[in-house]
C-alpha cells in the first residue's frame, strides 16, 4: 500500500495516546498529504461529512512474527484474547482504523489542502494509507455489542491539575490535555501510587501519579529539542 498522508498531533510517542479514537475529542490533528496526493479534486465533497475513517499504519509496532493471542491493556495485561478480537497494534498486518471528526478543510501555501480533525488516537507522524467518509446509514449500529471492551466503558479518572502547572500549558491545549489525563494513560497493570509517569504533549513533558481514582499532575517541563 502507498502512504497518502501523515497526521501531525501533539503526541510524539505511543505513551499517552488515547486507547481508541473519539475518546478525547478535544485532541486535534492535521492531516498533510504527500505531494503526489495533493490534488484538491481528491477532496471534492469531503466537507459534507462530519466524520471520517482513517486507515493507517502502526509504524512503531512492526514485527516479523505474530502471535494468535495478545494481552489487551484494559484487561490488566495478564489475560490473553485472540488478536482478531482486539485492536492490539501487534497484528499480522500493522494496520489501524480510526474514526475522527472533520473540523476543517484548509488551504495552505506549503502543503496544499490539509484536513483538521478531532478525536484522533494517532501519534505524530503516523502514515495514513486511506481516508473514507463515515456513513451513519451504514456505519452506525445502535444494537452493537462491545464484548469484553464494554466492561471498561465510561472509565475515567479525576484530574488534580495545580494552577501553577496548568499555567505552563498553552491555553488552547488545556481541554485536550485534561481529557487525555482523565483517560488514565498508565499501563493497566501498574497501580503503584508513588510511581511517577511521564509523556510528551505539545512540546511539554507531563509527569503525574495516580492514587485511588485521582490523577495528580506533579510536573510540567519544556521538552529539549
Amino acid at each position: 500500500m502507498k502512504m497518502i498522508a501523515k497526521i501531525h498531533t501533539d503526541l510524539p510517542t505511543k505513551f499517552g495516546l488515547p486507547r481508541q479514537s473519539g475518546l478525547v475529542e478535544e485532541l486535534e490533528g492535521l492531516i498533510v498529504f504527500e505531494p503526489a496526493y495533493r490534488d484538491p479534486e481528491a477532496l471534492r465533497g469531503i466537507e459534507g461529512f462530519s466524520h471520517l475513517w482513517l486507515i493507517w499504519e502502526f509504524s512503531e509496532a512492526k514485527r516479523t512474527t505474530w502471535s494468535p493471542t495478545v494481552r489487551p491493556p484494559r484487561l490488566g495485561g495478564n489475560k490473553r484474547m485472540g488478536v482478531f478480537a482486539t485492536r492490539s497494534p501487534f497484528r499480522p498486518n500493522p494496520i489501524g482504523l480510526s474514526c475522527v471528526k472533520l473540523l476543517g478543510v484548509e488551504k495552505t501555501p506549503d502543503n496544499g489542502t490539509v484536513l483538521r480533525v478531532g478525536g484522533a488516537d494517532l501519534m505524530d507522524g503516523t502514515p495514513i494509507f486511506d481516508i473514507k467518509p463515515y456513513l451513519p446509514l451504514a456505519d452506525c449500529k445502535p444494537d452493537a455489542t462491545g464484548g469484553f471492551a464494554a466492561e471498561k466503558a465510561g472509565y475515567s479518572l479525576k484530574v488534580d491539575f495545580p494552577a501553577e502547572l496548568l499555567a505552563k500549558v498553552p491555553t488552547d491545549k488545556h481541554a485536550a490535555l485534561k481529557a487525555l489525563l482523565a483517560q488514565d494513560p498508565r499501563p493497566a497493570y501498574q497501580h503503584d501510587p508513588s510511581r511517577i509517569y511521564g509523556f510528551g504533549f505539545a512540546g511539554l513533558e507531563v509527569r503525574f501519579r495516580v492514587e485511588d481514582n485521582t490523577l495528580h499532575v506533579t510536573e510540567i517541563e519544556y521538552q529539549m529539542i
